[in-house]
């Protein structure tokens, strides 16, 4: 806008001629300059410099717009969007009807709290016809760590869906539309993204799901560049899919422990036993309390919503710790026959330095890296 002709803009040729003859040609040429300036160059009136430059500044000024029309125009994007329904009565009804199409949604947790059980029951979810709340389309799953199991999706089908696997044929279709990839490495799953682009651009597949985005770093730039900055194509990349597809993404991300925090271990005992004794409690507590999202700061602003899952005293938890449509809130779930349920749907707000932080009671595969993780 700043660049629109003053020529096109509609003042009277009197005014407009002689912007034009002083070689003012574009409304930030104009707007550049003082009034006193103005009235100099173009020898001219106060009076006619300070009305050219309102009218100027009404045409290229983008409109102005209520927070109510706002609201109006964020509600039917997302009804055009749409949802992928997780038949968790609480997260869907929180995420105003599921995952959401266009954007990147992540799963934070330590190994073996539920991640991948998860993973699982969104593919299915999508593969199932659009009669049983399903996508109907093919789905996408890269499989960085080999977790994923094909016994243990038929599982999860029969027990949630037995009306729709039980029929013939029907669990051998719904296997076959999902297309699982395993790379190696970081640059296999560089290599790979070109092709899932075209197959998403295609309306091949309804969802893609990366399990899990720090694993495809590990052991890759150790020595040399930080990770985040090895991600920063890769985020832009998975993000401008999410938005061309519109299609909902599923990244899962590990924890790790903070680097900064030797400061937590005590050393004030000089007795060696008392020592060893003291310095093991505090690796548990730091173990337990001290544990972040991998993959860095950069990462984290990158996705939309993030989903939490961790346990604390032996109860299993997932929280809602950032999303633009729902307050931080946190259901207790269990693993089941049929996948991920919640013991109840009613969420429990959560606030302060609690909505983001990852507890793992009785979980001991935690990744040790630097900042740059």
């Amino acid at each position: 806008m700043a660049n629109r002709l003053i020529s096109e803009m509609g003042l009277p040729n009197s005014i407009a001629n002689i912007f034009a003859a002083r070689n003012i040609k574009t409304a930030k040429d104009a707007l550049s300059l003082t009034e006193f300036e103005l009235m100099e160059l173009l020898d001219v009136g106060l009076t006619e410099v300070t009305s050219a430059l309102a009218y100027i500044s009404e045409v290229v000024c983008p409109p102005f717009e209520t927070a109510l029309s706002l609201l109006e125009q964020r509600v039917q994007n997302e009804h055009l969007a749409g949802h992928l329904p997780t038949k968790l009565e609480g997260l869907d009804k929180a995420l105003c009807g599921g995952i959401p199409f266009g954007v990147v949604t992540e799963l934070v947790g330590p190994a073996g709290i539920g991640k991948t059980q998860f993973c699982l029951k969104l593919a299915l979810l999508a593969s199932l016809p659009v009669s049983c709340g399903g996508l109907d389309g093919h789905v996408i799953y890269i499989d960085v760590e080999s977790k994923f199991s094909s016994r243990r999706m038929i599982e999860i089908g029969s027990k949630s869906f037995p009306e729709v696997f039980y029929r013939e044929g029907m669990a051998k279709e719904m296997a076959g539309r999902i297309l699982v990839l395993q790379p190696t490495s970081l640059l296999e799953f560089t290599d790979s993204l070109q092709q899932i682009k075209v197959l998403l651009l295609q309306n091949k597949a309804k969802l893609l799901i990366i399990d899990s985005m720090a694993a495809l770093l590990s052991g890759e730039y150790e020595q040399t560049n930080p990770r985040q900055h090895a991600l920063a194509w890769h985020i832009s990349f998975i993000k401008s899919l999410a938005e061309l597809s519109r299609i909902p993404i599923v990244v899962t991300n590990q924890v790790r422990s903070q680097s900064h925090d030797d400061s937590l271990f005590s050393f004030q005992h000089t007795d060696g036993t008392n020592l060893q004794m003291q310095t093991r409690s505090d690796n548990l507590t730091r173990f337990d309390t001290h544990l972040i999202a991998a993959l860095g700061i950069h990462w984290a602003h990158a996705v939309s919503i993030r989903l939490i899952l961790d346990s604390r005293s032996g109860q299993r938890y997932m929280k809602i710790a950032k999303s633009p449509m729902s307050p931080p809130l946190q259901f207790c779930f269990e693993i089941t026959a049929s996948g991920i349920s919640f013991l109840s749907d009613d969420g429990v707000e959560v606030s302060g330095p609690q909505i983001n932080a990852i507890h793992s009671h009785g979980h001991s595969d935690i990744i040790y890296c630097g900042d740059t993780c």
